[in-house]
């Protein structure tokens, strides 16, 4: 294979992440580092499709007045792949994308073999992921937990949480309950009213309510379909609602990373769930905005 002059075997030239296809970023993440706070919300296995089909319908009125979903490749098929790639600064890149370049980076892990130069508009951080370059810049990070990944009460689901400076999880932010999302809206305003005014946070949210088992969203359902999920949906943006306009009063605002992690499928070509390579699972919906 013929090397790239300059480049070394093993390492992917960091033009690569450079230039694309010439078009700006969308946001300068070296100003928004330092100057806001950055909230990073997982709405964990949300489909694109179900996305797009609430957005069209307007019953998601919260997330819709922040930009339309964009259409993105998930970067792994379940939870746990997923988020160590996004942990790292590998959020999802654009469905049409035919090389690295054609990847918006917000954060770019100078420590990779890459180079050592940003790609514009992205902000090159020291560590092993996000939050330890935020840290490094003084930022105060959070974790507030949903799936059972980051369950501390076992080994495994100790790992992501470990990341952060403050993480929380409690039976009651778990998959099974239905009022999921209240709970854990309802423990980070309590907390965000004590926080320090003078810090930013950054902060990862772990939406669950729209993970198996969801089936509660719907009246009258009693197993999970894309209609439950879409429900599920429904009250998630009722709950980011208020998550929102309090961060707005209390903190003056922020900058929002919002996506799904992976989707999932309800029978598509017999298959089931997640965990498994299927266009329905490695399509998902994105969009950042400032509040």
């Amino acid at each position: 294979m013929k090397m790239e002059k300059g480049s070394t075997r093993g390492e992917v030239p960091s033009r690569l992440f450079a230039g694309g296809k010439g078009e700006e970023p969308s946001v300068d993440m070296g100003q928004v580092v330092g100057s806001r706070d950055i909230l990073f919300i997982c709405l964990d296995t949300l489909r694109y499709d179900a996305a797009v089909w609430e957005e069209r319908e307007k019953t998601t009125p919260v997330l819709n007045r922040y930009g339309s979903w964009e259409k993105r490749q998930a970067p792994g098929n379940f939870t746990y792949p997923s988020h160590h790639a996004m942990f790292a600064g590998f959020l999802p890149c654009r469905f049409d994308a035919k090389s690295l370049a054609d990847r918006e980076m917000l954060f770019f892990p100078r420590q990779i073999g890459m180079g050592n130069q940003a790609p514009k508009g992205a902000f090159g951080f020291s560590g092993s992921t996000i939050m330890e370059g935020l840290e490094r810049e003084g930022y105060d990070t959070w974790c507030v937990g949903g799936v059972s990944f980051f369950d501390r009460r076992s080994d495994l689901g100790k790992v992501f949480p470990g990341y952060f400076q403050k993480s929380y999880w409690n039976p009651s932010f778990a998959c099974p309950v239905k009022e999921s999302t209240t709970n854990q809206v309802d423990f980070i305003l309590k907390k965000l009213s004590g926080a320090d005014a003078d810090r930013k946070i950054f902060l990862y949210l772990n939406v669950d309510a729209i993970h198996y088992p969801n089936y509660f969203y719907l009246d009258g359902a009693r197993y999970d379909s894309l209609d439950s999920h879409r429900a599920a949906l429904r009250y998630v943006d009722g709950e980011l609602g208020r998550l929102f306009d309090k961060w707005k009063e209390l903190r003056g605002g922020g900058f929002v990373i919002c996506c799904s992690d992976h989707g999932t499928c309800y029978g598509e070509d017999d298959c089931q769930f997640h965990g498994i390579n299927h266009p329905v699972v490695n399509t998902v919906p994105y969009k950042h905005f400032y509040l």
